[in-house]
């Protein structure tokens, strides 16, 4: 763990950090890749239907199976628990079959990541126009302040955000505004320092189609006179359902460092059981994710292996996580220059954002 004296952060895109980090030469750097050999990393990176066809039809069978019950059991209390498991697919599966299909790694067939990537950011309510650009700058400037549009608890920490976050009250609030804003054929001036120009006519069209589709729901529940639909698509079950993205999605980054180009440093890898790894799309791998993005899911286990020697030592459970994640971000409520440090095996330096200054500013 360390102390870093540090002035208050500007998180927004186009505010004084992101001009620090152009400067400093952390924008779009090169960042530090455990060695692996080239075959070996192209038998990983290879692609496949299987894997992905398989577990998709799980997944669908699981929404049909909880939902359908759900429906069944409504409006009694026996309902409870199905919609519950029904909250969880929808409103916190989606987000690993939100992001595997954005990289577009998890089928080998291109149609079939867009079709999921499509139905699973409709479901989380992130825009996919926005969202596969977004995220394609999180992972060239990962957790580089004033460049990473999607750092989850920024410093000092906005506690009561990171519990509502929970319930996914301040997502649904700002993709909301966000759909409505798109819809009228608009965008931030944050949104347009990474969507390119080209992408702009698809973001309005889809806010438009979503817009209607909510709209549909919604009015769907008043000519039926139930709640239900809006139980079962929409914002409510992205709501109750949120709790468990959330959960394993603050395992990645949170507390620990800010600017810096190695993901050992800013990123976690927490085992988990396999039922979370199912939900979760084996995004636990996290900094072998980083580290080599185009690695498809079902062979992050194996890359792990790969490269363990290079490693920080993996978290045991969620659990062991949160036990260092909750005094962090408290401790950053304080004490925003503070961060965890994580261990190298032995022999082994960081590559960290005075490493890379001090190289930039020697090549003069």
């Amino acid at each position: 763990m360390n102390v870093a004296a540090t002035m208050p952060r500007d998180y927004s895109l186009i505010g004084r950090d992101s001009r620090r980090a152009e400067e400093l030469g952390l924008a779009s750097a090169e960042w530090y890749k455990a060695p692996i050999a080239r075959k070996r990393l192209k038998e990983l990176m290879q692609r496949s239907d299987e894997a992905a066809i398989r577990d998709t039809i799980l997944w669908i069978a699981a929404f049909l199976v909880t939902g359908g019950l759900a429906i069944t059991f409504w409006p009694g209390w026996w309902s409870l628990p199905f919609f519950l498991a029904y909250g969880v697919l929808y409103g916190s599966s989606s987000d690993s079959r939100w992001h595997e299909c954005g990289h577009g790694t998890a089928f080998r067939t291109r149609w079939m990541n867009d079709a999921v990537y499509q139905v699973a950011c409709f479901m989380i309510m992130r825009e996919p126009t926005v969202w596969r650009w977004s995220h394609a700058r999180h992972h060239t400037d990962t957790i580089i302040v004033g460049r990473d549009p999607e750092i989850a608890v920024m410093r000092p920490t906005q506690i009561a955000k990171v519990i509502l976050s929970f319930i996914a009250v301040p997502q649904v609030w700002a993709a909301t505004r966000s759909i409505l804003r798109h819809a009228m054929g608009r965008m931030t001036a944050e949104e347009e320092t990474f969507i390119p120009d080209m992408e702009r006519p698809k973001l309005f069209l889809t806010a438009r189609i979503w817009l209607a589709i909510h709209l549909g729901v919604i009015a769907l529940a008043i000519m039926t006179g139930s709640i239900l639909p809006m139980l079962l698509v929409g914002p409510l079950p992205t709501m109750y359902g949120a709790w468990l993205h959330v959960m394993t999605g603050l395992t990645q980054h949170a507390g620990l460092a800010e600017d810096v180009l190695d993901h050992r440093l800013n990123s976690r890898t927490v085992y988990m059981n396999p039922v979370l790894r199912f939900l979760y799309w084996n995004m636990n791998y996290h900094i072998e994710h980083h580290m080599f993005p185009m690695v498809p899911y079902h062979a992050l286990p194996k890359l792990h292996e790969e490269l363990k020697p290079w490693m920080p030592k993996p978290y045991a459970s969620c659990f062991a996580a949160y036990r260092e994640i909750i005094p962090a971000i408290l401790r950053q409520m304080r004490d925003p220059g503070w961060y965890v440090k994580r261990k190298l095996p032995d022999g082994l330096e960081p590559v960290d954002m005075m490493t890379r200054a001090s190289i930039a500013a020697a090549r003069g």
